[in-house]
């Protein structure tokens, strides 16, 4: 479908949002007209009359929002052309091979995406000034050709004049939308002060000594919710025929990008993108907000810039990762193809002779990465982050998050320990349990599946163990970290791995393996505590 038709389809779609309000509110008009020729008078009248008011209100607002909502900028770093000199002579030399003009202004980000946006006037149909955003951690994990293909599909959306009809279509959903939601608070408000009057009549009838009735607002606000109804099927049309074209548009941005930058170059960045999203989640969820809790961050430009060294060291994880295609469900209200059919069909063109080999990291085109990461953090976080403490390395980071985390951990068998001594529990409690024979009666107050809590002896104690064993292991490792005997292992590759006491240690066994042997001791259908004390400070192991 070319640009023109893919305009008049727009408005003709956002023609359907005005036809609908013209005939909402001619029959609001009828029935009130109606209802007057019928001789219809006194308050029910009037209050017809006032509903349909209120009805046609948010109908009318709809129809004359005029403007485009305004597009906001993202928290992002802008990369004027005298400080990244090399990456604009790249984004400028795509805009000459794709035919189109290059953007005014480069965003970086902190996501792993990269969009265009043209803000254009008179709804699409004059051009306005674009904006070319870029991601930083897209950047990190992206060779110079992945990144060439990636911003030639970009320019892909400039060529087909899809970045300027997204204006009509953008205003539709707003338009839609700010309708609906109109409908649903009026309902809402409704329901409240049906609620309120139902309740203070409720607390009249008790005051009195009478029986109160169940509150029951079902029916209240239906007519608003109808309206809503209404607008919200035509909005579902509204986004399957838009988002429909859209995928449409991505494909041929695809084969844009392919013919630019080369078949291979596209397949492998539509492969890498869902890779780089995955890892990017992790690395922020595992590693960059790891001291969160503590107040604490990474050293300087290290909160975005440790993403690279993570995709570094786990490299043949993710080449694993790579050698498949995600295969998500697709949806009708997708904008995006699925990628698995997006990358078939480029690997299905015929070779171009344009490969990937010697090809350079895409982060050297950045004029100076860890001034730029800098920046980032001071748009990115919040002026609360920014005055965290930070860390002289990502080792320290974990220490000092592993240990305010031991600090605060209560397991379920803190609690269920607490309730059974019916005051704070400590190590040393539990342990005394241990040896006393009532480990298993402070258990039965452990969380339990239906089929654990039925089970007797034996065949409970086995259901019990590993959530036993669970707890047993943190409240030993926060007994160390009080007491600054533990430190943990940082790597990139792996989860961190805790440094027990020196004392913990036999020939031809880990400190580890001692540990979890003395664990494992405590928690025996014979239990003996004997070799979990031995590794405990001598004060940890008196009854507090």
């Amino acid at each position: 479908m070319g640009a023109t038709l893919r305009a008049l389809r727009a408005l003709v779609l956002l023609s359907g949002f005005y036809l609908i309000s013209l005939v909402l509110l001619a029959a609001l008009i009828g029935i009130d007209v109606a209802l007057f020729d019928l001789g219809a008078h006194g308050f029910a009248a009037v209050k017809i009359g006032i509903v349909s008011v209120l009805l046609a209100v948010p109908v009318v607002r709809g129809m004359f929002m005029l403007r485009t909502p305004r597009s906001e900028d993202p928290a992002a770093v802008e990369a004027g052309e005298a400080d990244e000199p090399r990456l604009w002579a790249l984004v400028r030399e795509l805009a000459d091979e794709s035919g189109t003009r290059a953007p005014a202004r480069i965003l970086l980000t902190p996501d792993v995406n990269a969009s265009v946006r043209e803000d254009a006037r008179l709804l699409g149909l004059r051009p306005g000034p674009r904006t070319l955003t870029l991601g930083v951690p897209l950047l990190t994990g992206l060779s110079e050709a992945q990144l060439r293909s990636v911003l030639a599909h970009e320019y892909g959306h400039f060529t087909a004049g899809d970045t300027r009809l997204s204006a009509i279509v953008v205003r539709g959903r707003a338009q839609i939308g700010r309708v609906v939601e109109q409908f649903h608070a009026t309902a809402d408000g409704k329901v409240s002060d049906e609620r309120e009057r139902q309740e203070r009549t409720a607390a009249k009838r008790i005051a009195k000594g009478k029986k109160a009735r169940e509150v029951d607002t079902r029916h209240t606000g239906a007519l608003y919710r109808g309206m809503a109804w209404l607008y919200t099927q035509y909005a579902k049309l509204y986004l399957r025929a838009s988002l429909s074209t859209a995928r449409g548009q991505e494909f041929a941005a695809d084969l844009a990008a392919a013919r630019i930058a080369g078949r291979d170059a596209t397949a492998s960045a539509l492969r890498e993108i869902p890779v780089l999203t995955a890892a990017h989640g992790f690395y922020l969820e595992s590693y960059a907000t790891l001291g969160l809790p503590a107040r604490t961050l990474p050293p300087l430009g290290q909160f975005f810039g440790g993403f690279g060294q993570l995709l570094t060291a786990r490299a043949a994880e993710l080449d694993k990762l790579r050698a498949g295609l995600p295969t998500e469900p697709e949806s009708r209200y997708d904008s995006h193809p699925p990628i698995a059919e997006r990358v078939r069909r480029i690997e299905a063109l015929p070779a171009d002779g344009r490969g990937t080999a010697g090809d350079g990291p895409a982060p050297a085109l950045l004029t100076d990465p860890a001034r730029t990461l800098r920046a980032l953090e001071e748009a990115v976080l919040t002026a609360e982050a920014q005055g965290f403490r930070r860390t002289a390395d990502w080792p320290e980071l974990l220490n000092i998050a592993m240990a305010e985390g031991m600090t605060s951990a209560q397991t379920p068998l803190h609690r269920a320990l607490t309730a059974y001594n019916g005051r704070p529990a400590t190590l040393a409690d539990l342990l005394d349990a241990i040896d006393e024979g009532r480990l298993w009666r402070v258990a039965e107050r452990l969380p339990l599946s239906e089929e654990a809590a039925a089970a007797k002896g034996r065949a409970f104690r086995e259901f019990a163990r590993p959530a036993l064993g669970d707890s047993l292991r943190t409240m030993v490792l926060a007994e160390f970290s009080a007491r600054s005997l533990l430190s943990w292992e940082f790597s990139w590759s792996r989860p961190a791995a805790v440094r027990l006491p020196g004392a913990a240690t036999t020939a031809g066994a880990s400190p580890e393996d001692v540990f979890q042997a003395a664990v494992d001791a405590a928690l025996a259908d014979r239990p003996d505590t004997a070799p979990l004390r031995a590794l405990l400070p001598p004060m940890a192991a008196q009854p507090a």
